[in-house]
């Protein structure tokens, strides 16, 4: 199948778009979690209201897997795009509702009733979001590049996450210079949740515009034989045959967000609460840092279509051991230079999992039920492990008193990646299962063509077989539009 480059550069924009969307309201939550403490539980004695509110970033990663379990079998149904509109639009309502609702000063406690059911929206949105966007992005992709392409989605989920930030510190520097020092917590807080109006509306657009995936469009007939691990298969079934890659990509998945999420969403608070770094101290070492590191992941990403998608996982899990530890101490320094430092040390293993994540973790399941069995793997994960790392590491740190809990947890996840990783097999350069060989121009169609039967890197045996039958017959070139038969 050719792939048109620019039809590659309009998909890979329009979920971007999302990703950014998605990542600015977790910079937002998680450089404003101090203040909303204040907003939203100033009636609670401390820890606990710091901890109620970190309750709810945990409680839409919760909600996650009824997402991924509803919006993903959807999307195998119906397809990718229109799932990835519903969940880009129920994002950004969310997150700007938030902006409108009322405070503890106000209504008392009860102000965390509605914080909390919109972070489920939230959460519920995001089920399937990341997993689509994933499935998205690597069906559009051609095979030798597909890491390169798909590394740019992480590209804007961690651009989104420093622009929430940078938005938190510009609104705190402007709504304090005019009101005082307690602008935040009385009206300042607000001005980032509304910023998520026009970005929406952005992000919409550019959702309405990206077309369906090819690989989707091939197997959009595919048998619904519930002994093929090659059908459209529903949750019960994916777990029938797919449970031990369900299980990998969950493990790879956990030691990639423990990680990641304590980079982004719980550093501010550790900054503010373990080592005296001021909020807006926190935005300026962690922007820049996050900037550089996204710049990275393309490099990142082309490395994987090389040496392959195994090999960077390793070097990322390896370089968890090496320097969390280290990373945490020097951060203990208190000084923005060493913060600084600490953040970049912490940020480099995580450039390795994510530029690497949306090519590997959906390359490891069929086409025809790949966007349901991401959805279990990648949000049952990112729930039990991701998305509570802020809520448990600073349990951890209140419960033992030591400040380097943090460093242990996500360790401890690494080491269960490695394992999992072990296991994993290699996907870079290869076609993605149950679907035809991706490649760039008509030549490179040819060869494959010519070269299928003993090219290593190609198993005919996963692949529909009418659309198999139409490239050798033909030239080589494969109709986007063709349907996929049952396979035999």
């Amino acid at each position: 199948m050719v792939i048109d480059k620019r039809k590659v550069r309009t998909a890979i924009g329009g979920t971007v778009v999302g990703n950014f969307m998605e990542w600015f309201d977790f910079g937002i939550y998680g450089y404003l979690a101090v203040t909303l403490a204040v907003v939203f539980t100033s009636d609670l004695p401390e820890p606990w209201g710091l901890l109620v509110t970190l309750l709810g970033f945990a409680i839409s990663f919760i909600v996650r897997p009824f997402g991924g379990l509803v919006l993903g079998p959807l999307g195998d149904r119906i397809g990718r795009q229109k799932v990835l509109f519903l969940t880009m639009a129920m994002m950004a309502a969310a997150t700007a509702l938030i902006g409108v609702l009322p405070t503890s000063a106000q209504i008392g406690l009860w102000a965390i009733v509605p914080l909390y059911l919109l972070k489920m929206v939230q959460g519920f949105s995001t089920g399937g979001e990341y997993a689509g966007a994933t499935t998205y992005v690597a069906e559009f992709s051609p095979d030798r590049r597909r890491g390169f392409w798909s590394s740019w989605l992480d590209v804007g989920s961690y651009v989104g996450f420093a622009a929430g930030a940078s938005v938190v510190a510009l609104s705190t520097w402007i709504t304090q210079s005019i009101s005082g020092p307690d602008a935040m917590t009385e009206y300042g807080w607000r001005i980032p949740f509304l910023v998520a109006i026009p970005l929406g509306i952005v992000a919409i657009y550019f959702r309405l515009r990206i077309p369906e995936t090819p690989a989707f469009e091939n197997a959009a007939e595919v048998n619904l034989d519930k002994d093929d691990p090659y059908a459209r298969l529903g949750i019960i079934g994916i777990l029938r045959h797919h449970w031990r890659v369900v299980l990998i990509g969950i493990a790879i998945v956990a030691a990639t967000n423990t990680a990641g999420y304590a980079l982004t969403s719980y550093m501010p608070t550790y900054l503010e609460t373990e080592v005296g770094i001021s909020n807006l101290g926190a935005a300026i070492a962690t922007v820049p840092v996050l900037i550089v590191m996204s710049a990275c992941l393309p490099l990142i990403g082309r490395l994987s279509d090389r040496i392959g998608r195994r090999p960077v996982y390793f070097i990322a899990a390896g370089s968890t051991l090496v320097l969390m530890v280290p990373a945490f101490a020097v951060m203990q320094i208190g000084q923005e230079w060493a913060v600084f430092i600490a953040l970049a040390m912490v940020a480099i293993p995580v450039a390795f999992y994510v530029a690497v994540s949306a090519s590997a973790l959906p390359a490891l399941f069929p086409t025809a039920s790949r966007f349901g069995a991401m959805a279990i793997a990648y949000n049952v994960s990112v729930s039990l492990f991701g998305g509570t790392t802020p809520l448990f590491s600073q349990g951890l740190i209140e419960l033992t008193g030591n400040p380097y809990m943090p460093a242990f947890y996500i360790m401890f996840f690494a080491l269960l990646g490695i394992i999992a990783m072990l296991s994993m097999r290699e996907t870079a350069k290869r076609p993605l299962l149950g679907s035809v060989p991706t490649v760039e121009t008509r030549a490179q169609a040819e060869r494959v063509v010519a070269t299928q039967d003993s090219n290593p890197l190609i198993d005919t045996s996963t692949m529909p077989l009418e659309i198999l039958h139409a490239a050798r017959e033909g030239d080589g070139e494969v109709d986007a539009s063709a349907q996929a038969s049952t396979r035999s």
